[in-house]
Parts: C-alpha cells; structure tokens; sequence
C-alpha cells in the first residue's frame, strides 16, 4: 500500500462521493489496507470488480458512510491526523479488521461471475495471448494450429480454476459468518456480506442511496 494511493485516495474521498480506487496487479492485502483507511475516514468498501486501464488490475468502489459512527469516527481522525491526504501520518492498521476486509473483497471477487460467465470471459481474453504465441512459432496454417492449441490448453486449465475459486469462496464464506456477518443478496442476484447489524455498502436504511461529504475541515 503505497503512500501515493492513499494520498490519491483521500484526495478523490474529499469530494462525498463515490470513489473507484484502481490499481494494477494489486494483491487483496493491498486492497484491504486501502479499504480499512478508506474507513477510518468516513467511507466504506462496497463492491470489487477486474478491470483498470489495461484491464490486468482491480478497481474498487468505496462510498460514503452515513452512520453515525463513521462520521465520529472521520471526525476524529481528520482532526488527529490532519495530513493525512497529503502523505502524512495515517491511523494504525487494525489487523483483525484488515482480515475481514480482506474476506470480504475476496468472496466478492470469486462469487462474481457464474461459472458460465467465466468460460465466456476466459474463452475471449485467451485470444490474444493465444494468437501471438502461435505467430511467433510458426507463420500461415501453422501458427493457426498452434494459436488454437495454446488457446484450448489454456480453456483446459478452467476446472482447476474453478476447484481454485470455489476453495476461496468456502473459506472466506466461513470467516465472515464466524465474525457474525449475515450472508444477502443484492440487486442483481449476487450473494455478498454484510457486518453485525449493518445493510449493503451505499444505502440508507430505507433502502436508497446515502451519502455525506467527508475531508478535512476548512475554515
């Protein structure tokens, strides 16, 4: 977690909105790190997805916070850490906190697609590592053949990804709910997390959208 995401991050959080953090090839420890700042200023982690400028990373939504508890808590740290959208001192990381964060942005990333939409999307992203790998052994019908060979070798290692994918779903599924967190489902059917007592990520208890500025005070 580097000191120019977070300092871009906090940047980006002044405004009340929401937020997409993207970064490329980032680990789920870096992403969880970022979430739990995020936190402790006001926002909170909503939703994960693949994609980035090359589409090789992860952007991840963060939204306003509009409890009561988030705002005391923005409240405090803006005024304890005053520079901190500027690269200076930021709140400890809580490990046991950064965990469940961490649980949660994983099972979001592996129960994200069906297991259908998963051979569409690896079918076609598989093209375009497969068909250089092929010109480059080979030219004309020959780098053809071996294009589709490269391709279907790499559709061939798909049930392992699943067993992969499924093994990370059942594990993290299970820390949340020892944590106490209620398994829902969203608008568009996907199964998710929420913590003791809480809603999904982004809506009021009424069920619409909620948001507060949070930043810094001025003046």
């Amino acid at each position: 977690m580097s000191r120019r995401h977070v300092r871009k991050m906090l940047r980006q959080m002044a405004s009340g909105e929401p937020v997409e953090v993207t970064l490329a090839m980032a680990t789920m420890k870096k992403l969880s790190r970022l979430a739990f700042i995020a936190q402790q200023f006001g926002y909170e982690y909503a939703d994960i997805r693949q994609g980035g400028p090359q589409g090789n990373g992860f952007v991840m939504l963060i939204v306003p916070d509009p409890g009561p508890q988030a705002r005391a808590r923005a409240a405090e740290n803006w005024a304890r850490y005053p520079n901190a959208s500027d690269g200076g001192a930021l709140p400890p990381l809580v490990p046991e906190e950064v965990e469940l964060l961490k649980a949660r942005i994983t099972f979001d990333i592996t129960a994200k697609y069906t297991d259908r939409q998963r051979i569409l999307l690896t079918g076609v992203g598989a093209v375009p590592l497969a068909v250089p790998i092929g010109f480059a052994l080979g030219t004309g019908i020959t780098a053809m053949v071996l294009a589709g060979a490269v391709w279907a070798g790499l559709m061939a290692l798909l049930p392992v990804g699943f067993t992969v994918n499924r093994h990370f779903r059942a594990k993290y599924a299970a820390l949340l709910r020892a944590a106490g967190f209620t398994q829902v489902t969203d608008q568009a059917g996907r199964s998710r997390y929420v913590p003791p007592g809480g809603q999904l990520p982004g809506t009021s208890p009424e069920g619409g959208p909620a948001a507060f500025r949070s930043g810094p005070a001025t003046g």
